[in-house]
């Protein structure tokens, strides 16, 4: 998967249940945003400032929560948990591994840690070092990369890079009945959706995938192959749908693209005409790769299945 600062991105096989998203890879949340679901990972876990989570936080691996959020469930990890200044669980804390708090936590439900306790500021700037690394992998600065890691080596805080992961960017809400997202919107492969989706960037839905409300957009949409919505599909860009879509709902665009096994069970509106014909795979594969490498955005997805 890419990573840009502010692109909302769920990677593949990520299942969201009524009030839980479950994923297998790292899940990171930006500074003052939040969700109305909790979330269960394989990975690790990085809330950011002011951050709100309304659900509990499951983790195998360590949770990092960045001062004055609040979590309102319980928080569980099969590893480290490193809380912030000034913030708030409503419920209940369960640490296998060690756990470093910071100055006026407050844990309503109580804790039970079976490591070390420490009562300090935890790793300061950890979850921001993480997302510049990322950052620098994606622009593909290897000697500022070493550098990084030769600082973190020099003082013990040493984090290795996710592959994997759901972020949500700084100042956006993923809620159970609408999200907002001011930028680009990028959904993997096999994944089960649930909400409306705004988006002012280009969406891109992967193959197979499941999605449970409507999408809407300012710019391109792309709908993988065998996807699946139960919604409305609008937007002031084109939408180039693949192979065996199945949309419930209204499509309404500049430009559609559509195969003619393509099915839209509400009406079908394009401002600039409709072209039933099938998309030509190696080209718009190509150029997803080149959107996920950022390496352009300048030219049009219609570009690409001429």
């Amino acid at each position: 998967m890419p990573f840009d600062r502010k692109t909302l991105l769920i990677p593949e096989d990520t299942k969201f249940e009524e009030h839980l998203i479950i994923t297998d890879g790292d899940v990171i949340i930006g500074d003052n945003a939040g969700a109305d679901f909790g979330f269960e990972t394989d990975g690790r876990i990085f809330i950011g400032e002011r951050a709100e989570v309304k659900g509990n936080l499951a983790a195998k691996n360590d949770i990092y929560i960045d001062m004055f959020s609040k979590i309102e469930g319980d928080v569980s990890s099969d590893g480290k948990v490193y809380i912030g200044d000034k913030v708030v669980i409503d419920g209940k804390l369960f640490v296998k591994g060690d756990l470093d708090v910071g100055d006026n936590v407050e844990i309503k439900e109580g804790f039970e840690a079976k490591g070390w306790i420490n009562i300090r500021s935890p790793m300061p700037l950890i979850i921001y070092i993480f997302l510049y690394l990322l950052q620098l992998l994606k622009l593909g600065k290897s000697e500022e990369i070493e550098k990084v890691i030769a600082e973190l080596e020099e003082s013990g805080k040493s984090i290795p890079i996710s592959e994997k992961f759901l972020f949500i960017p700084s100042g956006v809400y993923l809620g159970i009945q609408k999200t907002k997202t001011f930028d680009r919107l990028l959904i993997g492969k096999k994944c089960r959706i649930i909400g409306n989706f705004e988006a002012l960037g280009l969406v891109n839905i992967g193959d197979e995938s499941v999605v449970h409300g409507s999408i809407l957009s300012k710019s391109d949409i792309v709908i993988g192959r065998k996807v699946e919505i139960f919604g409305n599909v609008k937007t002031d860009g084109d939408i180039y749908l693949n192979e065996k879509v199945k949309i419930h709902g209204d499509v309404e665009g500049n430009r559609v693209y559509l195969p003619r096994n393509a099915i839209i069970y509400g009406k079908l509106f394009a401002r600039r005409g409709a072209l039933f014909e099938k998309v030509d795979k190696e080209k718009i594969k190509e150029k997803l790769i080149r959107f996920d490498s950022g390496a352009d955005i300048v030219d049009e997805i219609e570009d690409a299945l001429e």
